[in-house]
């Protein structure tokens, strides 16, 4: 019998758990991982920063659309963006997994390495977690991070005349939907975007030590993420369409759909890049692109200065 087969009831608990632990790799910041009633984790700072997402099977995630890595990368990414926009650096992930009994041993397994290798991709390591029965699957991860002696970049401090820029990817994350939705399985990049996002971690600390008065996680759509800082801060956000990038990729899709790529890149979300508001004269750092410039208060977000038609992001029960 192959280490994977079965179901993860007939491995037990506890055989499952060193199948995902033993022979990992933790970082030096983690100083008790996986094993006792609790992970040591070092916070250099003083203060952690912390985020948790919850995915639930058939809602943010599809096994036959998705391998199971895919699935376990996406869970930790979509983490570790959240730390990231706070200008902080991600130091551990911990994971709680809830499944049917019935559930192939092999597609934990396969949770596991796409959790580990994100992890590793971020430097860090997964240091803890549990497991559960549940009548679907659910995962649950908690992302820390350190701040490394600086303040947090939260939504609050945009201020007009700041420039609006991102880094990271825009709108593939929706038009791989938008294939795997037609039945269709490429082009392999595209629908990998869905798959696994690959937030820009390093960008986020970069923006906190350039200056930067605002960011967000651009998790539910460029538009909807923007208008969040625009509340927060009290401000208006004009979007420049002329300074946002359009890949020839995107173009093709959109001509082979029927479908405008613009609304991809303005509404579609799960791509997790990063936005942010600059001071006017700040230099952006490596990978950051102005996008638009924060406005007057109470004049929304615009696009080319006229509001956006058309509905988009995303909000959970609508």
């Amino acid at each position: 019998m192959s280490p994977n087969d079965g179901t993860v009831a007939e491995t037990g608990e506890f055989a499952l758990i060193r199948a995902v632990t033993e022979g990992r790799r933790q970082p030096p910041g983690t100083l008790l991982g996986p094993g006792d009633d609790a992970a040591v984790v070092a916070a250099p700072d003083g203060r952690v920063v912390a985020s948790t997402d919850v995915l639930v099977q058939g809602v943010h995630f599809r096994l036959d659309w998705s391998a199971p890595e895919h699935v376990g990368r996406k869970a930790v990414a979509v983490n570790l963006a959240d730390i990231a926009a706070m200008g902080a650096t991600p130091t551990t992930v911990l994971v709680g997994l809830a499944c049917p009994p019935d559930t192939p041993r092999e597609v934990v397994t396969g949770l596991a390495d796409g959790m580990w290798a994100e992890a590793e991709r971020a430097g860090i390591g997964v240091s803890g977690g549990d497991m559960v029965r549940a009548d679907q699957l659910v995962i649950s991860v908690t992302a820390l991070g350190d701040l490394g002696d600086r303040e947090p970049v939260t939504r609050s401090g945009a201020r007009p005349g700041d420039v609006v820029a991102v880094t990271g990817r825009l709108g593939w994350a929706a038009a791989g939907l938008a294939v795997l939705g037609r039945g269709f399985r490429s082009p392999v990049g595209v629908v990998n975007a869905q798959r696994c996002p690959e937030p820009p971690y390093e960008a986020g600390p970069r923006a906190a030590l350039a200056g930067a008065t605002a960011m967000i996680d651009v998790s539910d759509g460029l538009l909807a993420d923007l208008a969040h800082i625009g509340e927060e801060s009290g401000v208006g956000i004009d979007v420049r369409t002329a300074d946002l990038d359009i890949p020839g990729r995107l173009k093709e899709v959109g001509a082979a759909l029927g479908a405008d790529p613009l609304d991809w890149v303005l509404t579609g979300g799960e791509d997790h890049a990063l936005a942010a508001t600059f001071p006017p004269f700040a230099e952006l750092p490596e990978g950051w692109r102005t996008i638009g410039v924060v406005t007057m208060a109470d004049s929304g977000i615009t696009v080319d200065g006229k509001p956006f038609a058309r509905e988009g992001g995303w909000t959970h029960w609508r």
